[in-house]
């Protein structure tokens, strides 16, 4: 089994979660900072994904069989390492917003 295989129903699971999450934050008007936050996040994520797991792939910790990976690759880290922080991202973003964390919260005024 491939990385890309084992990633796809954690991928497939967050785009759900997210997805509601976005219905969610449509419905409190507050959808356009759902999304920018969430792109926010995740490119910061992917970005230290990309450095972080180049040191260490170079430190030699660890590395992937090449018939596990599509053979594409970003640097040293194989193109499937991004779908474990996207797929996080999705997950938590809409995982938050279902609870109320996003344009969830009210102003509240003491008299």
């Amino acid at each position: 089994m491939t990385y890309l295989l084992m990633s796809l129903p954690f991928v497939g699971a967050g785009a759900v979660v997210f997805l509601a999450g976005a219905v969610n934050a449509r419905r409190r008007g507050s959808a356009r900072r759902y999304v920018s936050t969430w792109a926010a996040t995740t490119t910061a994520l992917l970005i230290l994904t990309a450095v972080f797991d180049n040191v260490m792939m170079a430190a030699g910790f660890f590395d992937y069989g090449a018939e596990e990976i599509s053979g594409v690759r970003f640097g040293l880290m194989p193109l499937e390492d991004f779908l474990y922080p996207f797929a996080g991202a999705l997950l938590l973003a809409g995982t938050w917003q279902l609870l109320g964390g996003v344009g969830g919260r009210k102003e509240r005024t003491d008299a």
